[in-house]
Protein backbone atom coordinates (compact mmCIF):
# COMPACT_ATOMS: atom_id res chain seq x y z
CA UNK A 1 0.00 0.00 0.00
CA UNK A 2 0.92 3.49 -0.57
CA UNK A 3 0.43 6.42 1.98
CA UNK A 4 -1.76 9.43 0.23
CA UNK A 5 -1.35 12.65 1.39
CA UNK A 6 -4.37 14.46 2.93
CA UNK A 7 -4.87 17.78 2.53
CA UNK A 8 -7.29 20.05 0.61
CA UNK A 9 -7.41 18.43 -3.00
CA UNK A 10 -9.68 20.07 -5.83
CA UNK A 11 -11.96 17.30 -6.89
CA UNK A 12 -14.34 17.36 -10.24
CA UNK A 13 -14.63 19.06 -12.99
CA UNK A 14 -16.63 21.83 -14.50
CA UNK A 15 -15.39 21.01 -18.16
CA UNK A 16 -16.58 17.36 -19.03
CA UNK A 17 -19.44 15.54 -17.80
CA UNK A 18 -22.69 16.94 -15.38
CA UNK A 19 -22.04 15.05 -12.70
CA UNK A 20 -18.44 16.05 -12.21
CA UNK A 21 -19.60 19.33 -11.78
CA UNK A 22 -19.16 21.21 -9.59
CA UNK A 23 -15.60 21.31 -9.13
CA UNK A 24 -14.94 22.04 -5.62
CA UNK A 25 -12.11 21.81 -2.86
CA UNK A 26 -12.37 18.77 -0.34
CA UNK A 27 -10.48 18.10 2.88
CA UNK A 28 -8.78 14.75 2.67
CA UNK A 29 -7.23 13.06 5.60
CA UNK A 30 -3.84 11.04 4.89
CA UNK A 31 -4.97 7.29 4.38
CA UNK A 32 -3.23 4.13 2.54
CA UNK A 33 -4.07 2.25 -0.78
CA UNK A 34 -3.13 -0.44 -2.88
CA UNK A 35 -0.85 0.83 -5.65
CA UNK A 36 -2.58 -2.11 -7.96
CA UNK A 37 -6.02 -3.10 -8.61
CA UNK A 38 -6.82 -6.68 -7.15
CA UNK A 39 -5.50 -8.96 -9.32
CA UNK A 40 -7.04 -13.05 -10.07
CA UNK A 41 -4.31 -14.58 -8.00
CA UNK A 42 -5.02 -12.34 -5.04
CA UNK A 43 -8.70 -13.28 -4.81
CA UNK A 44 -8.25 -16.77 -5.49
CA UNK A 45 -6.37 -16.68 -2.68
CA UNK A 46 -9.42 -14.90 -0.59
CA UNK A 47 -11.74 -17.39 -1.82
CA UNK A 48 -9.41 -20.48 -0.91
CA UNK A 49 -8.90 -19.52 2.39
CA UNK A 50 -12.96 -18.40 3.09
CA UNK A 51 -14.91 -20.11 0.47
CA UNK A 52 -16.46 -16.97 -0.45
CA UNK A 53 -18.85 -16.88 -3.10
CA UNK A 54 -19.63 -13.61 -5.26
CA UNK A 55 -22.80 -11.93 -5.83
CA UNK A 56 -22.49 -13.62 -9.37
CA UNK A 57 -21.80 -17.10 -8.07
CA UNK A 58 -25.18 -16.49 -6.15
CA UNK A 59 -27.86 -14.42 -8.43
CA UNK A 60 -30.80 -16.52 -10.07
CA UNK A 61 -29.54 -17.82 -12.42
CA UNK A 62 -25.99 -17.26 -11.85
CA UNK A 63 -24.17 -15.08 -14.01
CA UNK A 64 -22.64 -11.91 -15.31
CA UNK A 65 -22.58 -8.86 -17.67
CA UNK A 66 -19.87 -9.95 -20.21
CA UNK A 67 -18.75 -7.10 -23.12
CA UNK A 68 -19.27 -8.17 -26.66
CA UNK A 69 -17.83 -6.13 -29.83
CA UNK A 70 -20.42 -5.18 -31.96
CA UNK A 71 -19.79 -6.15 -36.02
CA UNK A 72 -20.40 -2.61 -37.60
CA UNK A 73 -21.61 0.40 -35.89
CA UNK A 74 -23.97 0.73 -33.69
CA UNK A 75 -26.08 4.02 -31.59
CA UNK A 76 -23.77 4.60 -28.97
CA UNK A 77 -27.04 5.61 -26.83
CA UNK A 78 -27.65 2.02 -26.38
CA UNK A 79 -25.39 0.13 -23.99
CA UNK A 80 -27.56 -3.07 -24.54
CA UNK A 81 -25.99 -3.30 -27.89
CA UNK A 82 -22.58 -4.38 -26.73
CA UNK A 83 -23.82 -6.26 -23.00
CA UNK A 84 -25.31 -9.17 -22.67
CA UNK A 85 -26.00 -11.21 -19.84
CA UNK A 86 -23.88 -14.49 -19.92
CA UNK A 87 -25.52 -17.46 -17.68
CA UNK A 88 -22.19 -19.10 -15.64
CA UNK A 89 -19.75 -16.09 -16.11
CA UNK A 90 -17.69 -15.13 -12.32
CA UNK A 91 -14.58 -13.96 -11.84
CA UNK A 92 -13.06 -17.33 -12.41
CA UNK A 93 -15.01 -18.14 -15.92
CA UNK A 94 -14.84 -14.51 -16.75
CA UNK A 95 -16.47 -15.52 -20.39
CA UNK A 96 -19.01 -17.99 -18.90
CA UNK A 97 -18.31 -21.48 -18.33
CA UNK A 98 -15.49 -23.21 -19.95
CA UNK A 99 -13.38 -20.08 -19.78
CA UNK A 100 -10.83 -19.21 -16.82
CA UNK A 101 -8.12 -16.62 -15.95
CA UNK A 102 -5.19 -19.40 -16.41
CA UNK A 103 -2.49 -16.48 -17.74
CA UNK A 104 -4.45 -13.93 -16.36
CA UNK A 105 -3.26 -14.26 -13.21
CA UNK A 106 -1.92 -10.41 -12.85
CA UNK A 107 -4.81 -9.20 -14.45
CA UNK A 108 -7.78 -7.27 -12.16
CA UNK A 109 -10.49 -9.69 -11.21
CA UNK A 110 -13.51 -8.97 -13.08
CA UNK A 111 -17.73 -9.74 -12.50
CA UNK A 112 -17.16 -8.22 -8.56
CA UNK A 113 -19.93 -6.87 -7.16
CA UNK A 114 -19.17 -4.20 -4.08
CA UNK A 115 -19.96 -6.77 -1.64
CA UNK A 116 -17.22 -9.01 -2.90
CA UNK A 117 -15.04 -6.14 -3.01
CA UNK A 118 -15.90 -5.17 0.67
CA UNK A 119 -15.85 -8.97 1.96
CA UNK A 120 -12.22 -9.42 0.38
CA UNK A 121 -11.05 -5.87 1.98
CA UNK A 122 -12.08 -6.83 5.28
CA UNK A 123 -10.17 -10.34 5.08
CA UNK A 124 -7.12 -8.06 4.62
CA UNK A 125 -7.61 -6.03 7.57
CA UNK A 126 -8.49 -3.07 4.97
CA UNK A 127 -11.62 -1.33 3.58
CA UNK A 128 -12.76 0.16 0.19
CA UNK A 129 -12.21 3.93 -0.50
CA UNK A 130 -14.57 6.84 -0.68
CA UNK A 131 -14.89 7.77 -4.03
CA UNK A 132 -12.82 11.53 -2.82
CA UNK A 133 -10.12 9.62 -1.26
CA UNK A 134 -9.75 7.89 -4.72
CA UNK A 135 -10.03 11.51 -6.42
CA UNK A 136 -7.39 12.45 -3.96
CA UNK A 137 -5.05 9.41 -4.70
CA UNK A 138 -5.57 9.84 -9.03
CA UNK A 139 -4.22 13.14 -9.38
CA UNK A 140 -0.88 11.97 -8.22
CA UNK A 141 -0.51 15.63 -6.80
CA UNK A 142 -1.24 17.19 -9.91
CA UNK A 143 -3.91 19.70 -8.74
CA UNK A 144 -6.98 20.22 -11.85
CA UNK A 145 -4.84 18.04 -14.34
CA UNK A 146 -6.92 16.91 -17.19
CA UNK A 147 -5.67 13.16 -16.73
CA UNK A 148 -3.18 11.51 -13.62
CA UNK A 149 -0.73 11.99 -15.37
CA UNK A 150 -0.95 16.09 -16.56
CA UNK A 151 -3.15 17.73 -19.52
CA UNK A 152 -1.49 15.68 -22.22
CA UNK A 153 -3.58 13.13 -22.84
CA UNK A 154 -0.59 11.10 -24.93
CA UNK A 155 3.07 12.29 -23.96
CA UNK A 156 5.85 12.16 -26.45
CA UNK A 157 3.14 9.87 -28.76
CA UNK A 158 2.36 7.23 -25.48
CA UNK A 159 -0.47 5.46 -24.37
CA UNK A 160 -0.74 5.93 -20.54
CA UNK A 161 -3.48 4.05 -19.95
CA UNK A 162 -6.02 0.65 -20.99
CA UNK A 163 -8.45 2.46 -22.93
CA UNK A 164 -10.23 1.31 -26.39
CA UNK A 165 -8.55 2.49 -29.26
CA UNK A 166 -10.46 2.66 -32.36
CA UNK A 167 -14.05 3.11 -32.37
CA UNK A 168 -16.46 2.14 -30.21
CA UNK A 169 -17.27 -0.76 -29.80
CA UNK A 170 -16.87 -2.38 -33.01
CA UNK A 171 -13.09 -1.60 -33.79
CA UNK A 172 -10.22 -2.36 -31.76
CA UNK A 173 -6.93 -1.08 -32.96
CA UNK A 174 -4.90 -2.76 -30.52
CA UNK A 175 -5.94 -6.46 -31.52
CA UNK A 176 -8.28 -7.79 -28.74
CA UNK A 177 -10.12 -5.56 -25.82
CA UNK A 178 -9.58 -6.80 -22.68
CA UNK A 179 -8.09 -6.11 -19.67
CA UNK A 180 -4.08 -5.66 -19.02
CA UNK A 181 -1.91 -6.92 -15.79
CA UNK A 182 -1.67 -4.88 -13.50
CA UNK A 183 0.87 -1.78 -13.82
CA UNK A 184 1.87 -2.08 -17.55
CA UNK A 185 1.43 1.33 -17.55
CA UNK A 186 2.99 4.32 -15.78
CA UNK A 187 2.32 5.01 -12.35
CA UNK A 188 0.98 8.15 -11.39
CA UNK A 189 2.44 10.87 -8.87
CA UNK A 190 2.01 8.87 -6.09
CA UNK A 191 3.33 5.68 -7.72
CA UNK A 192 -0.62 4.22 -7.98
CA UNK A 193 -0.82 2.30 -11.24
CA UNK A 194 -3.87 2.31 -13.48
CA UNK A 195 -5.64 4.79 -11.63
CA UNK A 196 -7.19 5.52 -15.62
CA UNK A 197 -8.34 2.44 -17.68
CA UNK A 198 -8.54 -1.73 -16.95
CA UNK A 199 -11.08 -1.79 -14.99
CA UNK A 200 -13.67 0.54 -13.42
CA UNK A 201 -13.44 0.66 -8.93
CA UNK A 202 -15.53 0.50 -6.72
CA UNK A 203 -16.19 2.72 -3.82
CA UNK A 204 -18.31 2.82 -0.89
CA UNK A 205 -19.37 6.36 -1.82
CA UNK A 206 -23.77 6.69 -2.60
CA UNK A 207 -24.17 7.79 -6.16
CA UNK A 208 -27.50 10.47 -6.78
CA UNK A 209 -27.85 10.34 -10.08
CA UNK A 210 -27.38 8.05 -13.23
CA UNK A 211 -25.15 7.39 -16.11
CA UNK A 212 -25.76 5.64 -18.90
CA UNK A 213 -22.25 3.24 -19.13
CA UNK A 214 -23.12 -0.07 -18.11
CA UNK A 215 -27.27 -0.92 -17.79
CA UNK A 216 -28.16 -3.21 -14.89
CA UNK A 217 -29.28 -6.72 -15.00
CA UNK A 218 -32.75 -6.85 -15.15
CA UNK A 219 -34.71 -6.15 -12.04
CA UNK A 220 -31.60 -4.85 -9.75
CA UNK A 221 -32.86 -2.23 -7.21
CA UNK A 222 -31.15 -0.79 -4.54
CA UNK A 223 -28.72 2.28 -3.74
CA UNK A 224 -26.75 3.64 -6.66
CA UNK A 225 -22.81 3.53 -6.07
CA UNK A 226 -19.66 5.40 -7.51
CA UNK A 227 -17.30 3.62 -9.68
CA UNK A 228 -14.45 5.52 -10.43
CA UNK A 229 -11.29 5.31 -12.84
CA UNK A 230 -12.84 4.35 -16.04
CA UNK A 231 -11.70 1.02 -18.12
CA UNK A 232 -10.72 -0.65 -21.40
CA UNK A 233 -14.19 -0.07 -22.69
CA UNK A 234 -13.93 4.30 -22.07
CA UNK A 235 -13.29 5.82 -25.46
CA UNK A 236 -13.40 9.47 -26.87
CA UNK A 237 -16.32 9.06 -28.31
CA UNK A 238 -18.38 7.31 -25.90
CA UNK A 239 -17.03 7.39 -22.58
CA UNK A 240 -14.09 9.62 -21.64
CA UNK A 241 -14.07 9.08 -18.21
CA UNK A 242 -10.62 8.00 -17.95
CA UNK A 243 -10.03 11.11 -15.99
CA UNK A 244 -9.60 11.72 -12.13
CA UNK A 245 -13.49 13.71 -11.70
CA UNK A 246 -14.40 10.98 -13.88
CA UNK A 247 -17.60 8.56 -12.09
CA UNK A 248 -20.35 6.56 -12.96
CA UNK A 249 -23.18 5.10 -10.84
CA UNK A 250 -24.65 1.38 -10.93
CA UNK A 251 -26.28 -0.56 -8.51
CA UNK A 252 -24.34 -2.51 -5.42
CA UNK A 253 -25.01 -5.52 -6.75
CA UNK A 254 -24.15 -5.33 -10.90
CA UNK A 255 -21.22 -7.29 -11.72
CA UNK A 256 -19.77 -6.60 -15.10
CA UNK A 257 -16.50 -7.94 -17.16
CA UNK A 258 -15.06 -4.43 -16.56
CA UNK A 259 -15.56 -3.65 -12.87
CA UNK A 260 -13.08 -4.83 -10.27
CA UNK A 261 -11.42 -2.78 -7.25
CA UNK A 262 -8.62 -2.14 -4.51
CA UNK A 263 -8.41 -1.19 -1.16
CA UNK A 264 -7.67 1.27 1.57
CA UNK A 265 -7.25 1.43 4.85
CA UNK A 266 -7.16 4.29 7.48
CA UNK A 267 -3.90 5.59 9.04
CA UNK A 268 -4.75 5.25 12.36
CA UNK A 269 -6.00 1.81 12.00
CA UNK A 270 -1.95 0.36 11.15
CA UNK A 271 1.62 1.76 11.94
CA UNK A 272 3.12 3.13 8.89
CA UNK A 273 7.20 3.62 8.64
CA UNK A 274 7.32 6.04 5.86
Amino acid sequence: MIRIPGGRVRTGSDSHYPEERPARIREIHPFLLDSTQTTNRAFAGFVAATGWRTQAERNEPAGSMVFTMSEHPVDLHNPALWWRFVPGAAWHSPDGPGTSFQGKEDHPVVHIAQEDAAAFAAWRGARLPTEWEWEAASRGGLDGATYCWGNEFSPDGALMANIWTGAFPWYFARGTPGTTPVGSFPPNGFGLHDMAGNVWEWTTSKFDGSCGCTPPPPGEDGPMIALRGGSYLCAAEYCLRYRPAARIAVHAGVSTSHIGFRCARSLDAVEVSC
